[in-house]
């Protein structure tokens, strides 16, 4: 049989695992998943004939090299900072590769070895990196196809609660990676261009400058915009657009509520608090408040933040419990931004039957035969449960089907690359949508942002 190596049993390996335990059978693979937590590793693998659970700790080298070599083809569930290794096996060994992670300096600086060796190092193959580039590149590469220009191009994309599940004012939960909800847009201003001109939003302003988005049965979205939406000008061929813009969706009122952190300081993860371990939350937000000898801190809050008394605001401030004199932080030499998702965390966690969602919406403006036109994408997926998550299921099925593909052959291109050729995006694509992973595009009128000009 074929061994396929999973490294990393996490969230977003329970529907990449059960997708190819089903085709095990029909496709001759016999699964190795392997986790630090070897309880982890058999929850995921269920008994399974075809898999055997391994715990591995990848530190290890004799036991991370001898799993590797052992293997057809491996795939990394990892954060994306520890796969480098991993793939220098892969080198050594003759190994494929297949990752949801962005291409890193070190990842890329292999490319001439894997090609070297016909190797395959795919990367950036889950949703966001992953499905993005996929569904973008179908649309721009047909209109290049008819002989169009690209004009614009914008793309959104969201974890969300689903709406039989969204609860609370916020209408928002954590569905991945808390941490990387609460340094969302830090870094550096966030970068993209709008007609021809070269954009910035400093992070102080980044969840005050939001675009609206309808889509059809699930209403209205916001989106804020990615840290630098070039990245990928160039990779996908769009340098002489005029305007490209990336940014992530959120219920509408969500940013704005956000921005509170962000004003206070509650976000910042560069200094720790002093006493952070037998704090109270009341006295987290006070922290950020100045001294007064008769104020409340609601009403330093209210003040500070410029709530009036009849603002929804407020009642989201209120809902986290952010006033509870009682509560504490409990953890010692923390920074805000890892306070302030303790506390979200009360709040925000998924309960046992509760649902994601995942939004992505892509706008594509060109020109065809001297007319201006637009064409907008929009997919939405539902989360089955607490384990087959709307997040799992399009972080891990292309991952998966691309495995696949690679074993058997229809994927060819040697080399550190992403999922941005026909020969990899379309039979991905069609194979999602048996999996209800569907994108619905629309001709829409082409607005542009110079309507004056029309």
């Amino acid at each position: 049989m074929r061994n396929v190596l999973i490294i990393g049993a996490g969230r977003s390996a329970s529907s990449l695992i059960r997708y190819l335990l089903s085709k095990s059978n029909e496709e001759n693979l016999h699964l190795t998943v392997a986790d630090l937590s070897l309880d982890l590793a058999k929850a995921k693998t269920q008994n399974h004939p075809n898999a055997t659970p391994l715990a591995l700790n990848i530190f290890e080298t004799d036991e991370r090299r001898n799993a590797i070599e052992n293997a057809s083809i491996v795939i990394s569930m990892l954060p994306a900072h520890l796969h480098i290794e991993i793939a220098k096996d892969c080198i050594e060994f003759k190994k494929h590769l297949v990752t949801a992670s962005y291409i890193s300096d070190a990842m890329q600086a292999l490319d001439t070895d894997a090609k070297q060796n016909n190797l395959i190092f795919m990367n950036e193959i889950g949703l966001d990196p992953g499905i993005d580039h996929m569904s973008a590149m179908k649309v721009i590469d047909e209109i290049r196809a008819k002989g169009g220009k690209m004009l614009l191009f914008e793309s959104f994309c969201g974890g969300l609660v689903a709406p039989e599940s969204d609860n609370n004012l916020w209408n928002y939960k954590f569905t991945w990676a808390p941490r990387n909800v609460v340094l969302a847009g830090q870094g550096g201003a966030a970068k993209f261009i709008q007609e021809g001109t070269y954009k910035y939003i400093p992070y102080s302003a980044l969840f005050r400058r939001t675009e609206f988005l309808e889509v059809e049965g699930y209403g209205k979205f916001e989106a804020y915009s990615n840290r630098d939406s070039l990245k990928y000008r160039s990779i996908y061929g769009l340098d002489d657009i005029l305007t490209l813009y990336r940014g992530t969706i959120r219920r509408v009122g969500y940013s704005r509520a956000w921005n509170m952190f962000v004003q206070l300081g509650m976000t910042d993860d560069s200094y720790v608090i002093e006493g952070s371990e037998n704090m109270s939350y009341r006295q987290f937000i006070n922290s950020f408040l100045p001294y007064h000898p008769t104020d409340s801190v609601e009403i330093k809050t209210r003040l500070i933040l410029k709530i009036d008394q009849d603002d929804i605001m407020w009642d989201k401030l209120l809902e986290l419990d952010l006033f509870n004199p009682n509560k504490k932080v409990n953890l010692p030499n923390a920074t805000p931004a890892q306070i302030l998702e303790k506390i979200l965390t009360d709040s925000w966690a998924l309960e046992p039957d509760d649902k994601d969602m995942i939004v992505m919406y892509h706008k594509f403006g060109y020109e065809l035969n001297g007319e201006k036109k637009q064409i907008d994408s929009k997919m939405v997926c539902i989360g089955e449960d607490q384990t087959y998550t709307a997040m799992a299921k399009t972080v891990g099925l292309p991952v998966a089907i691309a495995t696949l593909l690679i074993l058997n052959g229809k994927i060819t291109t040697p080399g550190v690359q992403l999922p941005i050729k026909k020969e990899v995006y379309d039979p991905i694509l069609k194979e999602l949508e048996e999996y209800g992973v569907i994108f619905n595009e629309q001709k829409v009128p082409y607005f542009g942002y110079n309507p004056d000009l029309f």
